[in-house]
């Protein structure tokens, strides 16, 4: 028998085990004690469940809990040790029927009430194992944590392609949550759950890896995140006990889910994606400030995109388009380094000369007809010569089915499926776990930066190869994850070999924005949206996947549009990392100069989010909500982002409990000088009472900081 508590003093785990039972992880506060198995079906899963060909569930059902394997194991030994920046525990346990001896790895830094969780298995039988399924962590006791089911809602947000980060909540005994079927009447608890699934290279396509569980009467929330670059399945599972009604499971790909199966060899180890949890009383803005500093202290530091953020221009969204000439791009490159942006990045059609530039990409040379007798180099050396470090486009992961390269690689270089190359919207996929495709790589580049001198790029994925690939492994899932594992570690190599150069994450806007791609990446596109107005929303939910300053918010001023819909989208940008995009040239004086201020604001705004926590004091945006608020806030002051999408409203109203009789000095801190926006404190209230009377749809960044408490 074992029993103990590890990890924060606020919220630590509890470790429980018996010799009837496998090991289980609770939240401290969630499992009073860990009773010997009496009924027939083992209510409460272990900590990790492992479903094999051959092996099974221990009752039979679609869920990640209770498998026969999960039910077999036994504590072995656990040890605790010092790492870089925190501790870890190390929990061993054993099957004795295949061998398999599981080492859960628990990450917990120091001061953040967070934990990441992997477990390595280890074949130590004879025979080959075949695996379906595994939990990256499973843990109980979750609504000893939360509280009253009848009281806790369950956030979850879909994705699309243009209205990403869509949350929304569920409560959790409504109609769309968790049956009460009377488990005592039956013997047994029920058989579904309620659980969301990401699919193949996009990882944040539909759903969300993150999640989280808040009462919403006193604030306790439980927030948890899948770290892949690929398929996942989290899900909540009711269980026997009243008191323990809720296991949380959080997995990377499934037999069921994602055709992944792994065949594990004697004396073969398989790793587990990981899983992180972070805890709060203080709400889902309590929960996301301990995952954002877990997120930050992931990261693996990038020189040149750390030193300010700079800021950068981008020819594509509402300017280019993808089709950049010498005579548009001289004068777009002269008024991005007259607003004060530091990288110019060139974006898609570079490389094309016949204008059907899609089924050809893939060698990443450039155009012979768009850039006048000094070609494209011309073009990167005139982008220096004004200040700035130019960048591209680029799509490495894809070959056009046109492109020359599609030939000249050997086939082990893509991706295959039942001996067939997989092609999607007429692209090849490379297959990273290729050596010939990462030399292709390597030499791709080499050449962009050692030779052109490319100092940023914004790595777009357009495509996914669906299931997977096949060849050189047991299923297609199975090809797909170690594809994804093997992109991470060559992306690793490029930033080791190139420590100055600034990565942008894309994936047709923010289809791969998990974790795991981040804390390889400097920034990452939030969104294609197109529409200023629709963007609010997306800008907004942001930091719930990222920490602020990795957001990349598009700023698209027109010609065309009014001094307040020019603001409208500074603002959007400015709740991020600000990046401008747009016909700058084309603007008025009026309209420049607020690019100019929204540009001089920017060094100040993004330190702050560098060091800032998100929180949001209307909720989580709906779609269609009339005004939109972000919060950035740290222990001297609170950056408030509001947008005003209806036009015909005057007034709104944003409570901020937590400054409950402290006079605050507001300030208006973009755009300056235009008076139609007018805050006001009330401090017994708690409230800043805004009105807009008269602005239309309109945005602001309003500054607050204490003057004193009360």
């Amino acid at each position: 028998m074992i029993d103990f508590s590890w990890g924060s003093k606020a919220h630590p785990l509890r470790i429980t085990a018996s010799a009837d039972t496998p090991v289980m992880a609770s939240i401290a506060e969630g499992v009073v004690a860990v009773e010997p198995v009496r009924r027939r079906h083992r209510a409460r899963p272990g900590l990790v469940e492992v479903l094999a060909v051959g092996y099974g569930r221990g009752l039979n059902n679609m869920r990640a809990i209770r498998t026969s394997i999960g039910d077999g194991l036994r504590y072995v030994r656990h040890t605790t040790s010092e790492v870089s920046g925190g501790r870890r525990l190390e929990i061993e346990q054993r099957h004795d029927d295949t061998g398999l001896v599981v080492r859960t790895v628990i990450d917990e830094r120091e001061g953040v009430d967070a934990y990441r969780f992997h477990s390595v298995l280890h074949n130590g039988g004879e025979q080959p194992v075949i695996l379906q399924q595994v939990t990256s962590a499973a843990l109980i006791g979750i609504t000893g944590f939360v509280g009253d089911a009848d009281e806790t809602d369950l956030w979850s947000a879909q994705s699309e392609w243009c209205a990403e980060s869509r949350w929304a909540p569920t409560p959790l005994r409504g109609p769309a949550g968790l049956a009460d079927i009377n488990t005592a009447a039956h013997g047994h608890f029920a058989r579904g759950g309620i659980a969301r699934v990401g699919r193949s290279t996009w990882p944040t396509g539909e759903h969300l890896p993150t999640g989280v569980l808040s009462n919403r009467t006193d604030g306790r929330t439980l927030a948890w995140e899948i770290e892949n670059n690929g398929p996942w399945r989290w899900e909540l599972d009711a269980l026997y006990d009243p008191d323990e009604a809720l296991a949380l499971a959080l997995l990377g790909p499934t037999d069921i889910d994602h055709s992944w199966l792994k065949r594990l060899e004697s004396g073969e180890e398989f790793v587990t994606v990981s899983a992180s949890i972070a805890l709060s009383t203080r709400g889902i803005d309590g929960a996301l400030a301990a995952l954002t500093a877990h997120r930050r202290g992931s990261r693996i530091p990038s020189p040149a995109a750390d030193a300010g953020h700079p800021l950068i221009f981008n020819d594509y969204m509402n300017a280019l388009m993808g089709d950049p000439t010498r005579e548009k791009l001289l004068p777009l490159i002269d008024a991005a380094a007259e607003a004060g942006a530091r990288y110019f990045c060139i974006d898609a059609g570079w490389y094309d000369d016949g204008g059907d530039w899609w089924p050809s990409v893939g060698e990443w040379q450039p155009s012979t007809v768009r850039f006048g007798p000094e070609g494209l180099i011309g073009i990167l050396r005139y982008i220096r010569d004004r200040g700035m470090t130019p960048g591209l486009w680029v799509e490495p992961e894809v070959v056009g089915v046109r492109s020359a390269v599609a030939e000249s690689l050997p086939d082990e270089a893509f991706m295959y499926r039942q001996g067939v190359r997989i092609i999607e919207h007429d692209r090849y996929l490379l297959d990273m776990r290729s050596a010939a495709a990462r030399d292709h790589l390597d030499t791709v580049f080499r050449r962009l930066i050692e030779e052109y001198g490319a100092g940023y790029f914004k790595w777009d994925y357009n495509v996914t190869p669906g299931t997977g690939p096949d060849a050189n492994a047991v299923s297609a899932g199975d090809g797909l994850l170690e594809h994804s594992r093997a992109l991470l570690n060559w992306v690793e190599g490029l930033r080791q070999r190139y420590p100055d150069v600034v990565l942008e994450a894309c994936s047709s806007g923010a289809q791969r924005m998990d974790s795991a791609t981040l804390a390889r990446y400097d920034l990452q596109s939030t969104t294609d949206q197109q529409d200023y107005r629709l963007y609010p929303p997306i800008a907004a939910a942001a930091p719930m996947s990222m920490p602020i300053e990795m957001a990349g918010n598009w700023a698209y001023p027109q010609p065309e549009w009014s001094l307040e819909q020019v603001a409208f989208t500074l603002v959007t940008g400015l709740s991020g990392r600000l990046y401008l995009s747009g016909h700058l040239n084309e603007l008025d004086a009026e309209q420049f100069a607020l690019v100019r201020e929204a540009a001089a604001l920017y060094p100040s705004v993004i330190a702050h989010h560098a060091r800032a926590d998100a929180c949001w004091p209307l909720g989580l945006p709906a779609w269609d909500a009339p005004q939109v608020v972000l919060g950035s806030r740290t222990d001297d002051e609170t950056l408030l982002f509001i947008w005003n999408r209806d036009s015909t409203a005057g007034q709104t109203t944003v409570p901020l409990p937590e400054y409950r009789g402290a006079e605050l000095a507001v300030d208006v801190l973009f755009p300056r000088g235009r008076a139609v926006w007018r805050p006001t404190w009330d401090a017994g209230a708690a409230e800043l009472q805004l009105d807009f009377a008269g602005a239309g749809e309109s945005a602001r960044v309003v500054r607050i900081r204490p003057e004193n408490r009360r």
